[in-house]
């Protein structure tokens, strides 16, 4: 799990939707109608500014990156080397997960089970690949069992390095396509990726201590064209979706959000808020440049109604993008959902405190960046 490749010279320059990430590549962004869209995200950076002078510095400090075409030099060689690691560089990659796992342990107690619904922990990485945090998990959690889902290699994905393990279940997947899971058994035959939908993954009444959600879109994975424009909630919905159906009540949920501040982000904190509680952690030791972040939710309550509720909101929206047309896609995602005045009203004060950290550590390190300082050129 890993979080993605920033563009200051697009994906930072407007408000974005929720996306979670598990590459080192920078997702591509599904835009919303602006009237669903520029609202909101206006009224939440208007709201920031006037309560959070962290966000005012960091925001300041994006602008500066975008201006300058350094800094789209710097992350898209980032993301070049990214997609095409080598050895040593997965090797890299894999090690600096494993330190950002013990550095949310420390800061969190996020991935050590305290109380385990039975016998041995159980723990479920919807995005495990190159397998540093679940690495961190199984040490955390002697005697733990594990099912992880990854991309496979041929697909796109990252190469896993966790040694072969018989407490690890490995699916290489495409979570996107466990259409059984998401309640869908009869698949049109005249669709376009009919062939590639999974059968169920999960047993009856499967459930998990410790849910770790952390998929994005990979760039170079090849995709039927209907997938174009709504991958990242496709991969977004349907990780919430089965994390949480199949998260044991009490138990704890890891998920890699991007920007805060944005809409679709703000929007599933809050709605995540409402039957858990909610930490948010940014490491210092990888990843510090980009606006990712964790959030960790204890305690869910994952049978409330609340829960229920939220769980068959991201399937609607993932049988949307999947099977339907582009207005179902917006049709269900302005579904249920909770105006921004609302969301402000009863979670303003949180998002602040819980971003003060977020939007300081990644500061700190912008101005450290070279093309800030102006020492990377182009």
């Amino acid at each position: 799990m890993a979080a993605a490749t920033e563009d200051f010279g697009s994906h930072d320059k407007t408000p974005s939707p929720v996306v979670m990430e598990t590459s080192t590549t920078e997702p591509r962004v599904c835009r919303e109608p602006d009237q669903d869209w520029e609202r909101p995200g206006r009224l939440i950076h208007d709201y920031l500014e006037k309560n959070s002078p962290e966000f005012v510095k960091v925001r300041d400090l994006r602008k500066k990156g975008w201006e300058n075409p350094a800094g789209d030099t710097f992350f898209e060689n980032q993301r070049r080397v990214a997609e095409n690691p080598t050895y040593r560089a997965t090797i890299a990659f894999y090690d600096m997960m494993k330190r950002i796992g013990q550095e949310m342990q420390r800061n969190t107690g996020a991935l050590k089970v305290k109380t385990p619904s039975w016998g041995k922990t159980q723990i479920l990485d919807m995005g495990m690949a190159p397998g540093g945090f679940l690495t961190t998990a199984m040490y955390l959690n002697t005697g733990a069992q594990a099912m992880g889902f990854s991309l496979p290699e041929f697909d796109g994905g990252h190469r896993v390095m966790i040694p072969d393990n018989l407490d690890i279940d490995r699916r290489d997947v495409d979570v996107t396509m466990l259409a059984a899971d998401m309640g869908i058994n009869d698949i049109p035959t005249d669709h376009p990726d009919f062939a590639k939908f999974l059968p169920r993954q999960f047993m009856p009444g499967q459930q998990f201590d410790l849910v770790i959600c952390g998929g994005t879109v990979v760039h170079k994975q090849e995709r039927a064209s209907y997938r174009h424009e709504s991958e990242s909630q496709r991969l977004t919905t349907s990780q919430l979706a089965l994390g949480l159906e199949r998260l044991r009540p009490g138990g704890t949920m890891v998920v890699l959000f991007h920007k805060m501040e944005a809409w679709g982000t703000v929007r599933e904190l809050y709605c995540i808020s409402q039957f858990s509680d909610i930490k948010t952690f940014k490491p210092t030791t990888g990843h510090n440049k980009r606006s990712s972040f964790y959030m960790v939710a204890t305690r869910v309550q994952s049978q409330s109604p609340l829960a229920i509720q939220a769980v068959s909101r991201w399937k609607h929206i993932w049988q949307a993008a999947t099977f339907g047309s582009e207005e179902d896609f917006h049709e269900a995602r302005r579904k249920n959902l909770t105006d921004v005045e609302e969301v402000l009203d009863k979670f303003g004060d949180q998002l602040v405190r819980k971003g003060r950290r977020i939007w300081h550590i990644q500061a700190q390190a912008l101005e450290k960046a070279p093309f800030i300082q102006g020492k990377y050129s182009t």
